[in-house]
């Protein structure tokens, strides 16, 4: 069984998954921040892989994108980062990113080396449903992989319940149509939710874009299994001086 399945047998309701960059704040901070997201109660953790042309992230994770490039940040040194991952972490962890990078590290190559250092899944937000049925599911499923589909509130039933079927792990549930950080009213999204929950999906939902604090966790796992917070907690490491002190500070602001 994956971790991912594992997490949600266990735990249903309030799912907390944490996207954190790799690379962000130092090129060495990848695995300490995970550490810190995983001791102060993080259920899963999102590890970005900054890319300098992301489609879906607004500007605050767009600039720890740009921050980790600089810090020297690839592909190659990311795997070398994670290649004693599961010597301390329990969590599942996903990666999230684009495409480019991936098909330029080679497909297989980059599933393979997920699989080895213990990645449970991954978040390609720009690779169609299409290639997925016809290239490259095959590939993920080969090497044990969940992979997460995105759905919008524009989002047809017809084409939820397709990409529910192709999904393993969860879905991801986007609060709007709109970049990452962008303040939301939970109320109006709440309409949205309730539909997906009144669909009883095959997966779990977790509800992404907008959500930053107790108040938006909890209004976006009403109707959920849980939430995805990225914009804040990047934010909360901006400057930090003590990785491991800003994510139990932000974290209990969350879940306390």
């Amino acid at each position: 069984m994956s971790r991912i399945k594992e997490l949600f047998d266990k735990k249903q309701k309030q799912v907390l998954n944490v996207y954190c960059t790799a690379g962000y704040p130092q090129l060495d901070s990848t695995l300490q921040v995970v550490k810190a997201l995983q001791d102060n109660g993080a259920d899963l953790v999102e590890l970005g892989m900054p890319y300098s042309d992301p489609l879906a992230d607004g500007p605050i994770i767009q600039a720890s994108s740009t921050v980790a490039l600089a810090n020297g940040m690839t592909m190659a040194i990311l795997f070398e980062q994670l290649k004693d991952l599961r010597k301390e972490i329990q969590v599942p962890v996903i990666l999230m990113g684009y495409m480019n990078p991936v098909l330029q590290y080679g497909f297989e190559r980059f599933c393979a080396d997920a699989k080895e250092v213990g990645v449970d899944g991954l978040i390609l937000p720009d690779l169609p449903e299409y290639e997925f049925e016809t290239e490259y599911g095959a590939i993920i499923k080969k090497y044990g992989l969940d992979f997460i589909f995105l759905v919008t509130p524009e989002t047809s039933e017809a084409r939820v319940r397709k990409l529910d079927t192709l999904s393993s792990g969860f879905i991801y549930a986007v609060s709007s149509s709109a970049t990452t950080g962008k303040d939301k009213d939970f109320t109006a999204v709440e309409v949205y939710l309730k539909r997906l929950q009144n669909m009883k999906l095959n997966n779990p939902v977790l509800v992404g874009f907008g959500v930053k604090d107790k108040e938006t966790f909890l209004a976006a796992s009403k109707y959920t299994n849980g939430a995805i917070i990225g914009t804040a907690f990047i934010k909360a490491l901006e400057k930090t001086k003590d990785l491991a002190v800003s994510t139990k500070e932000f974290l209990s602001t969350v879940l306390s």
